[in-house]
């Protein structure tokens, strides 16, 4: 056995990544959608509970709009789409954005 052999520790460079940028999707108020129906989208779409869904509901009640969930880009798109397809078959201006996190 060779006892000349230094042994080195591999250097290990690791990539730097970028976290993938989050988004927040956005529910808006509007006078036309009734309260129980955002409240059961939220609670179909998003997997909020009753009391969850109605304190998202609330505060865009009050506040004009709410953040329901910050998440990666593709999943925020994907559930705004899905939230706004139920509210549109039921015939209710229902309106979420995502947007990019600051």
């Amino acid at each position: 056995m060779a006892e000349d052999t230094a042994l080195k520790p591999k250097t290990k460079t690791k990539p730097k990544l970028d976290r993938p940028k989050l988004y927040k999707v956005i529910l808006f108020n509007d006078d036309y959608t009734p309260r129980e129906f955002v409240t059961m989208v939220l609670k179909a779409v998003f997997r909020m509970s009753e009391e969850a869904g109605y304190r998202v509901m609330m505060t865009a009640h009050k506040l004009g709009s709410s953040v329901v969930v910050v998440c990666a880009k593709d999943i925020a798109e994907t559930k705004v789409k899905e939230a706004m397809d139920y509210a549109k078959e039921a015939g209710f201006p229902l309106m979420l954005t995502a947007e990019p996190e600051e």
